[in-house]
């Protein structure tokens, strides 16, 4: 887009919110600048990661698609990234699994994982000026194939896991003081049953027992951040999930822990947005992982629709935008997987933007006098106000295409590029 024609309509958009609702583009530039997004590792490579003995993709997750481009080496997916980054405005994070270590071609079992595995990765990262964050890879590996991990009736299963997740949390820490930006450590299990289990009690008793073990043991906060994601169903647990939201939610409080919020992980009818508001009056903070349900399936790419615009609109009114960290959490491979970050990235951020540019003050006095009507009636012209060119204008300052010329690049790279891996 012509940079004279971005900075025009930019002023105007500028002056037609200052007149019509109070609000100040500069300052939502400004807050815009600091929220650093986590990118997925997993969506350029279909959760396959790099262990030289790994199983099939199982525990619940299914990548669908075969478009040609995927990344095969960690030289190729940073690449993938990193053209990925350079089409996405402010500050950049990259969310990485466990078994997407580099290991050398030798088989290195998950609880003997170190940083040394990461090293560079975190080198890589520091050198664009970008965050790491960090998973626990509890699927995908013969002691998963039963269904339990950390919650398993077998003793040995558990201490394995325990001890995965030890050493993740210790690479984790490592991740944060190499790059100089707190690493959040992010835990998911798959633990579940398909049909009705009698030993409910049982099972979360175990969990319980196993996550005790794993935060015993004490990390620095500066680099090290931890949180725990619960889910409602899976395939194969479709009756019963160890790790249920309320589970997770209540240990979180009780330890001092983040609770992960996945935008795909609860029933349909169910707001996320509105649970934000609940949990940070007992947690400091919390993580959320940007995802899009349709149907049963909760990991399509982001866009900006009701769900994700009604969760970035309630984060900004606490405000919170400092409290809540935001990761990407899905995996498409029936598109342009660059392509697919990108557009989960500026849709998260676009949709962060137009709450930062809501009249919130004008808002919050027609509510505060009754007036339902006005709120009702100002929150709809809100959604007609020229954003698109205050975004235009965040996209500029940040030096990446503005508009839809990012497009092109991306089919560009492609054609360059992905077409070329066999």
């Amino acid at each position: 887009m012509d940079e004279q024609k971005v900075k025009a309509t930019y002023r105007e958009a500028r002056e037609r919110y200052r007149a019509e609702f109070g609000v100040d583009t500069e300052a939502a530039l400004a807050a815009l600048a600091k929220v650093p997004l986590s990118l997925n590792c997993w969506q350029g490579d279909d959760v396959r990661g790099f262990e030289a003995a790994g199983t099939g993709l199982d525990g619940g997750l299914a990548v669908t698609g075969n478009h040609p481009g995927r990344a095969r080496t960690p030289d190729e997916l940073r690449a993938d990234l990193a053209r990925a980054m350079s089409l996405i405005p402010g500050p950049h994070k990259v969310n990485l699994h466990a078994i997407y270590g580099e290991f050398g071609g030798k088989r290195v079992d998950r609880d003997e994982i170190g940083p040394e595995h990461f090293r560079r990765w975190m080198d890589w990262a520091k050198g664009l000026d970008a965050g790491l964050d960090f998973n626990a890879t509890c699927f995908s590996h013969p002691k998963a194939a039963a269904g339990w991990t950390l919650s398993s009736p077998d003793r040995a299963i558990r201490d394995f896991w325990v001890g995965h997740v030890k050493r993740a949390r210790a690479i984790g820490e490592a991740m944060g003081r190499g790059t100089g930006k707190p690493c959040v450590h992010n835990l998911w299990i798959t633990d579940g049953a398909k049909d009705t289990t009698v030993t409910r009690w049982e099972y979360r008793s175990r969990l319980n027992e196993s996550l005790n073990a794993i935060y015993a043991a004490g990390h620095d906060r500066k680099c090290l951040l931890d949180s725990i994601e619960g889910k409602l169903f899976g395939i194969g647990s479709e009756s019963f999930v160890a790790g249920s939201h309320e589970f997770y939610l209540a240990y979180a409080v009780r330890n001092g822990l983040m609770p992960c919020l996945d935008m795909g992980h609860y029933h349909p009818t169910e707001s996320v947005a509105d649970k934000v508001s609940a949990i940070l009056q007992f947690c400091p903070s919390i993580l959320i992982h940007v995802s899009r349900g349709v149907r049963w399936d909760s990991d399509h790419v982001a866009t900006t629709g009701d769900e994700l615009l009604a969760l970035m609109a309630e984060i900004v009114r606490i405000p919170a935008l400092d409290r809540v960290h935001l990761a990407l959490d899905y995996f498409d491979a029936s598109l342009n997987r660059v392509g697919a970050w990108v557009v989960g990235a500026r849709a998260t951020l676009k949709a962060i933007l137009i709450a930062l540019l809501e009249p919130r003050e004008r808002l919050r006095g027609f509510e505060e006098a009754g007036d339902n009507f006005g709120r009702l009636a100002l929150l709809e012209e809100a959604k007609a106000m020229p954003w698109g060119a205050v975004w235009d204008k965040f996209c500029a300052q940040s030096g990446v295409p503005a508009g839809a010329d990012w497009i092109k690049l991306v089919q560009e790279y492609e054609r360059d590029v992905l077409s070329k891996r066999r």
